[in-house]
């Protein structure tokens, strides 16, 4: 038999790592060798130490997101590659992931045959983007260039702006992440800024008219 692919799984909820190492090990061409459940320099360090065939990276993993902590694995284990994995469906983010180093880009709502089709793809050197972002890129081929682009938004920003796609108040908001309502106001004015929406009204208008899975 030949080499299994190792693996490396980078996520910060243990539920959601474990059922990914649980699910790719039942595979016998793949071994999980490693979870790691933060992006701190101890813990990308490791990839430097086991040398992973892949590297399987949430996008939203603190303290350094997946985006950033892309670059660092490529750094420090360059044969290795890396697959985003994000439970966003917007293309600019697997844009941002590919942009980085990383070959693959799969979202939490892709089956277990389209992650061990990534994993092969990947492994062999291929870029493989899943079939949800591929549809959704189609789609932006017909709208507006100048749709709004969420991925120039910072992590604290998304998650301002998912609270608003809820419903919340800015103050609610600030008692949910432990903000002040000041500051959080800031971070709706920089969301408008960074969109170039003029108003509230037109984000929200944006937020329900879109594909915007946040």
């Amino acid at each position: 038999m030949s080499k299994k692919i190792s693996i490396m799984i980078f996520d910060d909820h243990n539920l959601v790592a474990e059922m990914w190492s649980e699910l790719i090990n039942s595979d016998e061409r793949f071994s999980v060798i490693g979870i790691c459940n933060d992006t701190t320099e101890k813990s990308i360090e490791t990839v430097k130490t086991k040398r992973p065939d892949i590297v399987i990276m949430d996008i939203n993993i603190q303290p350094n997101s997946g985006i950033d902590s892309t670059k660092m694995v490529k750094k420090l284990s360059p044969g290795t590659k890396v697959i985003g994995v994000s439970m966003h469906n917007q293309p600019s983010f697997a844009k941002r992931m590919l942009k980085n180093g990383a070959l693959g880009y799969v979202t939490k709502s892709s089956n277990r045959n389209e992650m061990f089709e990534a994993i092969l793809s990947v492994n062999d050197g291929k870029i493989f983007v899943c079939k949800e972002i591929q549809e959704n890129l189609a789609k932006q081929v017909f709208e507006d260039d100048e749709t709004p682009d969420i991925s120039k938004l910072s992590e604290r920003e998304v998650e301002v702006l998912k609270h608003i796609k809820d419903g919340l108040s800015s103050k609610e908001i600030g008692e949910t992440l432990f903000l002040s309502t000041r500051t959080v106001e800031v971070h709706r004015s920089n969301i408008l800024k960074k969109l170039n929406l003029k108003n509230t009204a037109s984000l929200l208008k944006f937020i329900h008219n879109s594909s915007l899975d946040i």
